[in-house]
Formats: C-alpha cells, structure tokens, sequence
C-alpha cells in the first residue's frame, strides 16, 4: 500500500508521505544554521503576518449578525491569509519550527540548536505581533462596524486570559496539532496553488474550533492590553492584564510544542524510522 501510495504521489507531482519525512528533516537542519539576523527579520515577518490574519479575523466574527457556526467558519477561512503568507511569502514562525523535532530526533542537529532557533523565533514573533497590533490600533481598522471590532478585540483578549491553565495547555496541543499538518501538508506540495490549499482547511478547522496559537496570540492580548489602555472597555469580559498575558502565553507555547512536535512530528518520525528494503 505503501508503494502504491508513493507511485499515486509521485504521478501527481506531490512528496510521498516518507520522503516528507526526510523533506522536513532537511528544512529543520537548514533552519539550525539559518543566521541571527536573518532568524530575527523572518521572525518578525511571521509575527506581522500571523498579526494580519488574527485582524481580519477579528473583523469578520464581530459582525453579530451571522449565525455562530458561520462567524466561526468565515473567521477561520479569512484568518487562513496568515499562514498562507507564512509558506508562500516565507518566514520563521515558532509554531511551524516545533517540525525541527524531527531532524533532531534523527540526529542531524543537537536541542541546543533546536532552543536557539525556538528562542529567538519566538522573540521574533512577539516583536512582529505587537508592532502589527500598534499599527491596527492607530490605523482606524478597530473603528469599523460602530466601534464593534475594538469592543470585539478586547473580548477575544480578555476571553484568553480567562481561561484557565488546563484548558488553554490542551487548547494549545489541539492548535498545533493542526498548524503543523497544515505545515506538512504544505510541504507535499510543488506549486503555489498546492501550498494554499493543503492550509486552508487544517487552519480553518483550529480557528473555528476555538484552540490557542501563541503567536496568534501574542498579538490578540497586546492589542487588548493596549485598548484596555486607551480606555476601550467591553461588558461582561474579565480584564486582560500582562501577568495573565505571559503565564497564559508560556502554558499554550508548552502546548504547541506537544502538540506539533509529539503528535505530528515524532510521531511521523518513528513511523517511517524503519526504511523498508529495495525489492
């Protein structure tokens, strides 16, 4: 079955499902020895990028109007455009690096590099989210639908902060479960069109569903935070405040990590750690 599988993939121009093993060992290899510099500017792409379609998002499910499933879909498929531009335009985001388990695990790099490049990446991403927040937060765009989008803005951030450790840790897993198939996915594919569509769905499926992204969310309680500043109040939503913001950041990181490096890379790893024998 297995060959059959690799021969039907092949045909259509795609990775079969063992050499996107050994495709993703060599991206998590060649991401170890990317530069600091290099490291930090894509980072903080990642971080603007994921920020742009946590806004759009944010735009499209404040609109009370449609029905909670439909807010929920729509909300999912515009926020798509922040992993989208991730693969397409590339970029390093922490979320899409947990993969890097895999070269690791077979030996090709060491956790030190594995550490450096999540550290840095996720410093990266914070600057790149809160800098996009700053910018949406003077550009007007939380103005639109009556002032709805900032008051909905402050709901998501306060929502987040509400949630307690248990449930935003497997929210986490949950998410990146889902990122990094989308990563995968994306990774099978050798055209632009390929890398779209294998997103699109995996992504739609996490953010319809409710579960945590750190990055997502190191964009989504910055902003409430800063509108929380400005005075924006919302009824009925607990305060979001920086404590809640950073121990809720560092539960739902743990999180991702368990869920895109145990539960898809590992996992994919030692299923095809075995190579079968040539014919």
């Amino acid at each position: 079955m297995a060959d059959v599988n690799t021969a039907a993939a092949s045909a259509v121009g795609l990775r079969s499902a063992a050499e996107l093993v050994d495709y993703v060992e060599t991206v998590g290899v060649n991401k170890s020895r990317l530069p600091v510099q290099s490291l930090m500017v894509l980072g903080i792409l990642a971080g603007m990028f994921i920020g742009l379609g946590s806004m759009v998002y944010t735009m499209v499910t404040s609109d009370t109007t449609l029905s909670f499933a439909g807010r929920q879909l729509l909300g999912g498929l515009t926020f798509c455009l922040g992993l989208v531009l991730v693969v397409v335009a590339g970029a390093e985001l922490f979320t899409g690096n947990v993969l890097m388990v895999v070269a690791w695990s077979r030996g090709k790099i060491t956790g030190a590099q594995v550490f450096r490049n999540w550290l840095l990446v996720l410093l990266a991403n914070l600057i790149g989210s809160v800098l996009l927040a700053a910018l949406v937060l003077y550009s007007g765009n939380l103005g639109l639908n009556k002032g709805l989008v900032a008051t909905h803005a402050l709901e998501v951030a306060g929502h987040k902060d509400s949630l307690n450790y248990v449930t935003a840790f497997f929210s986490g897993v949950m998410c990146n479960l889902l990122v990094c198939l989308a990563v995968w996915l994306s990774y099978a594919g050798r055209t632009v069109a390929d890398k779209i569509l294998a997103v699109i769905f995996p992504i739609m499926t996490f953010v319809a569903c409710g579960f945590e992204h750190s990055v997502a969310d190191m964009y989504f309680m910055p902003l409430g935070l800063m509108l929380k500043a400005s005075g924006v109040v919302a009824t009925g939503v607990a305060s979001v405040t920086l404590l809640g913001t950073v121990a809720h950041l560092i539960v739902v990181i743990l999180g991702n990590i368990v869920g895109g490096g145990l539960l898809v890379g590992l996992l994919y790893h030692w299923a095809y750690r075995v190579k079968p024998e040539a014919a």
